[in-house]
C-alpha cells in the first residue's frame, strides 16, 4: 500500500462519508455500454465520454484524493471486474474453456505430432498480448491496454475513453522461469499527460501503435490512442530497452498515429507510415516520418539509449486510405508499402525519399491478414506473399519482380490470421476469424467455428495443408512469434481470453499457447549450437561457430525476431548462411552479403540437420559497416 493510502487508513467521519459517496457513485457507473468493433478504427464506434463518465471520473478523483491514486485505481478495477463477472458469470467462462479443451483434443486426434506438430501448453498471462516482441535477451514483451470491461460481449478496451481509464500496460515473460505468475514482470509504460482536456496522469496509452526493432536490439514504438473522436492518434514515441528493461520517451511525432506501421531499413533507420491522426477516426495521415532523424546517429550499441530523439519528415507522402499497411524492406533496399486497398501498392526509395506505384493487387480490399517476405536462400527476400484478410478468399498472392501472381490457396479464407516463417523455411498460419469480433456466430459472440482454430502449414514447394487446432479461437488482436528454442508462442484476442478465463478475479486475464512444430518430434537429439561470436558480424564476412554435433549440420539459418500486432509483422526475415568449412567442432559460416539483404541488428542463428531439425538458437548481431 502506498504511503498516501497508509496515512488515510483511518479517515475522519467527514472523509469517510465522502469516500462512501465516491465508492457508491463509481460502483454504479463502473460498467460502460458496449461499443462496436469492425475491421478497422474507422468503424470502432466508442463508448463516448458523456455525463455518466464525467460523474465516474469525478468520483474516482474524490476516491484518489482520500486513499491515493494507486489504491483507488485498484479499487476501481475490482469494482469493474465484479460488475462484469455478475453479467458474465465465472461458471460460463469455466464451462467455455472446458468445452474448447475437449473439442481441441477431439479434433487433434487426426493429426500426428511428427508430421503436423502439436499444441503442448496453455497457461495464464497477465496481459492480452495485443502487441508482442521477441527480445534478444530471450524474454518476450507483451503490451496492450488496461481493460475497462470484463464482459466479453462488450468492448473491453478503452477505444474511445478520455481520462485515466485510457491507459496502457506492459509485461515481460521470461520462458526460462516457466509458465507461472513468477515468470512475468510488469514493465509499466511511462506516465504521461495526454492532450485530451483532462491532463490526468496515466501509463501511456500506446495500444494499437506501430513498432520495429532498432539495430541495438531495442524496440521503438510509435503512436497509440489519444482517446475520444471514435479513437484518435497519439503523437507518442518510445523505446523499450531490453537490456535494462526500461522504457524511454522520445520527442513526439509531428502527427498523431493510431494503427500505424513501422519498418526498419538497410541503414537501421525506421520509417513510420499511416495511422488515424489526432483529429480522430476517419482521418488517416499521409505524412511519412523517419526515426531517428538523419542528423542524429542510429542507436547501435546496447548502451546507445534513444531518449528525447526526434523524427523527421520524409519528403514523399503515403496516402493510404486504410490503416496498418504491410511494410517490407527487401533486398533491393526499397521499402514496399502494401495497402489493404488493391490499388494502394507503393514503392518507397529511402535514399531519394520518393514514392512510385506498384501494380494493382489481384484481390480487392483485404482486412487484417498476413503478409510474409518469402525466404530466398542465401540472399535477402525479394518477394512477398499476401494472405488472409478476406474470409471469402482462400487464395494467396505473391508480389515478385514488381508483378503479382495468384498462388495456391489455403483450405479456406480467414481474417485476423498470423503467418510465421519457421527455421526450416516452412510457413505456419495460426489464429483467424470470420471478421473482426466474429468467429462464425456474430460479433461479440464467444462461440466460434472450429475451422478457424486450425493451423495451416505451407511446405517448401508452396503446398498448404491443415494442421492441429489451437485451444482458443483468436481473431482480432491475436499474435504469434517463433521463440529461440524453435517453439511458437500464440496469444492475443482479449475477448476470447476474458470469455474463457479460469479465474476472472485474479490478475492473469490473458493466456498463452505453445505450439511445437513437427521438427521437434522427429526423435533423436537436436543439433547443438554451443558458441557464437560475441561481437558484431560484418556483412559478407566469414565467422566461426562451435557445435559438438558439427558433423550432422546441413544448414545454418538466420531468423529475425518478430514484433507483431494486428497481423502486421514487418520484422520477419529468413536467410540461409553458406557453410564454407567444417573442421571438428568448428563450422565456418558466411554472413549475408549486404545490409539490404539483412538489415543491421540481432538475429537468431539456428543450425539444422538433414531432417530439418533446428538447434536451439543463439543470438548474433549483424553490423552496419
Amino acid at each position: 500500500m502506498p504511503p498516501t493510502a497508509r496515512r488515510s487508513a483511518a479517515p475522519s467521519a467527514a472523509l469517510s462519508a465522502a469516500l462512501a459517496a465516491a465508492l457508491a457513485a463509481s460502483a454504479f457507473l463502473s460498467a460502460p455500454p458496449a461499443s462496436a468493433h469492425d475491421a478497422g478504427p474507422g468503424s470502432e464506434a466508442g463508448v463516448g465520454h458523456g455525463h455518466g463518465h464525467e460523474q465516474a471520473d469525478a468520483a474516482a478523483e474524490a476516491e484518489a484524493a482520500l486513499i491515493g491514486a494507486d489504491h483507488a485505481r485498484a479499487h476501481a478495477e475490482r469494482r469493474d471486474a465484479a460488475a462484469g463477472a455478475a453479467e458474465y458469470p465465472q461458471a460460463t467462462r469455466t464451462a467455455g474453456l472446458a468445452a474448447l479443451t475437449k473439442s481441441q483434443a477431439a479434433a487433434n486426434k487426426a493429426f500426428s505430432a511428427a508430421r503436423d506438430g502439436r499444441f503442448a501448453e496453455f497457461f495464464p498471462s497477465p496481459d492480452f498480448g495485443v502487441h508482442l516482441a521477441q527480445l534478444p535477451t530471450g524474454k518476450v514483451l507483451l503490451f496492450s491496454f488496461e481493460r475497462v470491461e470484463v464482459n466479453p460481449t462488450k468492448e473491453t478496451g478503452p477505444t474511445d475513453r478520455i481520462g485515466r481509464t485510457n491507459a496502457g500496460r506492459a509485461f515481460l515473460w521470461d520462458p526460462s522461469r516457466g509458465t507461472g505468475a513468477r515468470a512475468f514482470r510488469e514493465v509499466r509504460p511511462p506516465t504521461v499527460l495526454m492532450p485530451d482536456g483532462t491532463y490526468v496522469p496515466r501509463p501511456a496509452p500506446f495500444f494499437c501503435a506501430g513498432h520495429a526493432f532498432l539495430p541495438n536490439g531495442m524496440l521503438a514504438v510509435f503512436g497509440g490512442n489519444a482517446g475520444g473522436k471514435g479513437g484518435s492518434g497519439a503523437k507518442l514515441s518510445f523505446v523499450f530497452d531490453p537490456w535494462t528493461e526500461t522504457w524511454f520517451r522520445n520527442r513526439d511525432m509531428s502527427v498523431g498515429r493510431w494503427y500505424p506501421s513501422v519498418v526498419t531499413g538497410a541503414d537501421g533507420r525506421q520509417t513510420v507510415m499511416s495511422g488515424q491522426s489526432e483529429r480522430g477516426t476517419g482521418t488517416p495521415t499521409p505524412v511519412v516520418e523517419r526515426f531517428p532523424a538523419k542528423g542524429l546517429p542510429v542507436p547501435w550499441r546496447t548502451y546507445d539509449i534513444p531518449a528525447g530523439m526526434a523524427v523527421e519528415r520524409f519528403r514523399a507522402d503515403a496516402p493510404f486510405r486504410n490503416d496498418y499497411p504491410h511494410l517490407f524492406s527487401l533486398r533491393d533496399g526499397m521499402i514496399y508499402g502494401l495497402g489493404r486497398d488493391a490499388d494502394q501498392q507503393w514503392l518507397f526509395d529511402p535514399v531519394k525519399e520518393t514514392r512510385t506505384g506498384l501494380p494493382r493487387r489481384p484481390a480487392d480490399f483485404r482486412g487484417y491478414g498476413s503478409a510474409v517476405p518469402l525466404p530466398a536462400g542465401l540472399r535477402g527476400p525479394d518477394s512477398v506473399l499476401v494472405l488472409g484478410g478476406d474470409p471469402q478468399d482462400p487464395n494467396t498472392y505473391k508480389l515478385s519482380g514488381r508483378r503479382w501472381t495468384t498462388e495456391e490457396p489455403r483450405a479456406f479464407g480467414r481474417t485476423q490470421d498470423d503467418t510465421l516463417i519457421l527455421p526450416d523455411a516452412t510457413l505456419l498460419t495460426v489464429n483467424g476469424a470470420l471478421s473482426t469480433r466474429d468467429y462464425g456466430h456474430g460479433p461479440f459472440n464467444p462461440q466460434a467455428d472450429l475451422k478457424y482454430r486450425h493451423t495451416e502449414l505451407r511446405d517448401a514447394r508452396g503446398h498448404w495443408r491443415l494442421g492441429p487446432a489451437q485451444r482458443l479461437p483468436r481473431g482480432y488482436h491475436s499474435n504469434a512469434l517463433v521463440m529461440p528454442d524453435g517453439r511458437v508462442m500464440v496469444t492475443g484476442d482479449e475477448l476470447q481470453q476474458i470469455a474463457n478465463d479460469p479465474d476472472i478475479r485474479d490478475a492473469m486475464d490473458g493466456s498463452i499457447e505453445i505450439y511445437e512444430p513437427a521438427y521437434l518430434h522427429q526423435g533423436g537429439a537436436r543439433p547443438a549450437l554451443d558458441r557464437v561470436p560475441r561481437g558484431e558480424l560484418a556483412h559478407d564476412a566469414l565467422f566461426e561457430v562451435r557445435s559438438r554435433t558439427a558433423s550432422t549440420v546441413r544448414r545454418a539459418v538466420l531468423l529475425a525476431p518478430t514484433t507483431v500486432t494486428h497481423a502486421v509483422n514487418t520484422s520477419q526475415r529468413h536467410l540461409e548462411l553458406a557453410v564454407t568449412a567444417v573442421r571438428g567442432e568448428t563450422l565456418t559460416l558466411r554472413a549475408p552479403r549486404t545490409a539490404a539483404d539483412a538489415p543491421p541488428g540481432y538475429y537468431m542463428l539456428f543450425l539444422l540437420d538433414g531432417r530439418g531439425v533446428p538447434s536451439t538458437a543463439r543470438w548474433v548481431k549483424l553490423g552496419h559497416r
